[in-house]
């Protein structure tokens, strides 16, 4: 799959740790993404992908993830796009 960042923002705060939002767009899926990134401490990462803008195909989101699950260089491209955005 072929992932094109559009946005990225990164956060850090005592209370929360770190909260990462990237915005992409999947080569030939209908609607793009955000994939939220979430650690107290930076190094155990929790996501959350979405639809960014409105949904789109079950099955285009659902591959997705499931290629995100599989494919570290695909997972770790979005997280360090995220943690590079950290202010």
């Amino acid at each position: 799959m072929k992932i094109i960042i559009k946005n990225v923002t990164m956060s850090r705060t005592e209370e929360e740790g770190f909260l990462g939002k990237v915005e992409f767009e999947v080569e030939h899926h209908k609607e793009p993404y955000e994939i939220v990134f979430h650690s107290k401490d930076g190094r155990d990462w929790g996501y959350s992908l979405h639809f960014l803008n409105e949904s789109g195909p079950e099955e285009e989101i659902d591959a997705l993830d499931q290629y995100l699950e599989e494919n570290d260089e695909a997972y770790w491209m979005l997280l360090d796009a995220a943690m590079e955005a950290l202010d």
